[in-house]
C-alpha cells in the first residue's frame, strides 16, 4: 500500500481500522504529485524534494484528509495540510499545592466560578493592539514585553511577569515563533487603546478541554520528583489550539497553494498541495512561515490565558494557591529539524515530541527527557511520561487515546450508557442543565447533549494498550497516572 517507509508503533491490543490505512495511502500520493509537477515544470521542485519518511504513533485514527497520529519528514518541500488548521494544537500541564479533598470539598462552587470565567463574561481580558500585535509575531516573549500595556487590569492580575519569564524555558521554542508580521489579522489586531479581547482564551470544540486532574499513581519517583509531581496533588491540564486563528492561517495558506499550483496542470486527487522550498517561491514560502508562526504563537498564549482563567476561578473560591508550569509543547506543527545529517521538515498532526535527555540539553528536562502529555477520553485517566527520543518513532508519541467511533456514530450510542457516565463525571460547559430556566427547553438540553456523547469515554479506544505501546516500543516512560476530577469544556 505504501511505497514510502512507514514506521507503525501500535502493539497487536491496539486495533488499527482499514479507513486510516487508507487515508494514509492517498495523503502518501504527494511524492506522485510531486513527480507529475516535476515533469511539468522542471524548475518548480529541487531534484531531493518529496516525503522521505513516516512514523504512526498508537493513537492513529482517521482524520480530516490527513490520519490523526501522522509524523512525516521531507526534504525540500512541506505539506501544509499534514500539520492541519488546529495550528499547534497542543498540552500545557501545571502543577499545583492543591489537594483533591480541596476541590472536592468546593467543588459546586468552583463549577459555578468556572462557568462564570469561561463562559458569562467573566473573562475580562483587556489587551492594546500593540500587545496583540507583539503576541502574533514574537509569541510569549512579545506577550511578556507588552503585558504592562494594561497595568495589571482584569486577569492580567494573576499574570506573574517574573513567573512567565522563568516558564518560557518550559515551553517548546520558547512559546515564541519569530514573524516578519501579523499577516492579514488587522481585524483581529484591533484598535489602539485598551479593548477586550474576545478570541484568545478560547477552548474551542471537539477533544480540547481543560481539565481539574489528580495524581492516582507515581509510575517513575525520580523523574516525578524532579518535576514536582506527587501522589494525591492537583493538576490541571489543558488541550486546545489556535481555534479561530487557526483556521483563518489554514484557510489562506490553502488559497495561496492553490494559486501558484502550475497552471493547465490536473489539481491533486487527494486535495494535497505540496509547498516547494526554493529561491524561486520564497515569498509564498516566508508569507506560509507568517501565517503558521502567527497562529501558533497564539496557541501559546490561548493555553497560558486559561492557566490564568483556571488560577482566577479556583482562587476566588479556596484562597491562592501555587500553580507552577510543568511544559507545553505542541502536537499539530512543522519543525526544522537534521535527522541523520538530513536537513527537512518534520511535520507532526495528532502526534508530540517526545525528545531524550540528551536532546534536550539546554533546558529543564536535560536529565529526564521531553515531557509527553497523553489525555484518555473524557472522564477517564490520562498520562504523563518521559521522552525517550526513538529515532524510528521520529522522536514522536501519541497525543491520546485516538477515536473509535465517529462523532457522528457516538451521538447515536443508547443513552442509558450516555446517564450512567454524565451521573458520574463532572462536565462543565457553557450550558448549565440543572438551570431552572431551562427546564422544557428540549432543544437547548438535546444540544448539550449530542455535544457530550461526541466525546464520550466510549467515543475513544481504551487509553492503557495506547499506553503500553509507547513502553513496548522504547517511545517513552510512565511517570505518573491522573485522574480526572471535572473538566471544562467549550
Amino acid at each position: 500500500m505504501f511505497n514510502i517507509p512507514v514506521h507503525f508503533f501500535i502493539n497487536h491490543e491496539v486495533k488499527v481500522e482499514q479507513n486510516a490505512k487508507e487515508e494514509l495511502a492517498r495523503l502518501l500520493q504527494i511524492n506522485e504529485t510531486i513527480e507529475r509537477i516535476r515533469d511539468f515544470d522542471t524548475s518548480y521542485f529541487k531534484s531531493d524534494a518529496g516525503v522521505t519518511e513516516v512514523a504512526i504513533t498508537p493513537d492513529f485514527h482517521k482524520g480530516a484528509g490527513i490520519p490523526v497520529g501522522t509524523t512525516l519528514f521531507t526534504r525540500g518541500m512541506a505539506i501544509p495540510q499534514a500539520i492541519g488548521n488546529d495550528i499547534n494544537c497542543g498540552m500545557r500541564l501545571y502543577v499545583t499545592n492543591l489537594t483533591e479533598e480541596k476541590i472536592r470539598n468546593h467543588l459546586d462552587e468552583i463549577e459555578k466560578k468556572i462557568r462564570y470565567v469561561f463562559f458569562e463574561g467573566g473573562r475580562n481580558i483587556p489587551m492594546t493592539r500593540r500587545m496583540r500585535e507583539k503576541l502574533f509575531t514574537e509569541g510569549l516573549i512579545g506577550l511578556l514585553e507588552t503585558f504592562s500595556d494594561v497595568k495589571g487590569k482584569g486577569l492580567w492580575n494573576h499574570y506573574d511577569a517574573k513567573q512567565q519569564e522563568s516558564d518560557l524555558n518550559r515551553v517548546n521554542k520558547l512559546g515564541s515563533f519569530i514573524a516578519d508580521e501579523a499577516v492579514a489579522l488587522d481585524d483581529f489586531l484591533g484598535p489602539e487603546g485598551i479593548s477586550h479581547d474576545s478570541q484568545i482564551g478560547s477552548i474551542g470544540g471537539g477533544n480540547h478541554f481543560v481539565e481539574i486532574q489528580v495524581v492516582r499513581e507515581i509510575k517513575n519517583s525520580s523523574v516525578a520528583h524532579a518535576w514536582g509531581l506527587r501522589k494525591g496533588q492537583v493538576v490541571f491540564m489543558i488541550h486546545t489550539g489556535s481555534v479561530a486563528i487557526g483556521h483563518h492561517a489554514g484557510n489562506h495558506i490553502r488559497q495561496m497553494m492553490r494559486d501558484m499550483y502550475p497552471k493547465n496542470l490536473k489539481h491533486p486527487e487527494n486535495g494535497i498541495y505540496p509547498l516547494p522550498h526554493s529561491d524561486r517561491f520564497q515569498s509564498q514560502w516566508q508569507q506560509f512561515w507568517n501565517h503558521l508562526h502567527n497562529a501558533a504563537n497564539f496557541a501559546f498564549a490561548n493555553r497560558l490565558t486559561l492557566g490564568l482563567m483556571l488560577h482566577k476561578a479556583i482562587s476566588d473560591v479556596v484562597g491562592d494557591f501555587e500553580q507552577e508550569l510543568l511544559y507545553d509543547a505542541p502536537n499539530n506543527y512543522l519543525w526544522e529539524e537534521t535527522i541523520d545529517n538530513t536537513n527537512g521538515f518534520l511535520h507532526r498532526k495528532g502526534s508530540c515530541t517526545a525528545k531524550s535527555p540528551e536532546q534536550m540539553q539546554g533546558t529543564p528536562f536535560a536529565y529526564t527527557g521531553e515531557p509527553v502529555f497523553i489525555p484518555g477520553s473524557m472522564g477517564s485517566h490520562s498520562f504523563i511520561l518521559a521522552g525517550l527520543g526513538n529515532r524510528n518513532s521520529l522522536f514522536s508519541a501519541s497525543h491520546g487515546a485516538g477515536r473509535a467511533l465517529s462523532r457522528g456514530e457516538a451521538v447515536k450510542v443508547d443513552d442509558v450508557k450516555f446517564r450512567g457516565f454524565i451521573e458520574k463525571f463532572r462536565v462543565i460547559n457553557p450550558i448549565d442543565p440543572k438551570r431552572t430556566d431551562l427546564r422544557g427547553r428540549m432543544d437547548i438540553l438535546k444540544k448539550w447533549e449530542e455535544e457530550l456523547k461526541k466525546e464520550a469515554p466510549y467515543a475513544y479506544k481504551e487509553i492503557t494498550p495506547i499506553i503500553q505501546s509507547h513502553v513496548d516500543f522504547g517511545m517513552a516512560d510512565i511517570v505518573a497516572e491522573v485522574a480526572p476530577i471535572a473538566t471544562v469544556k467549550g
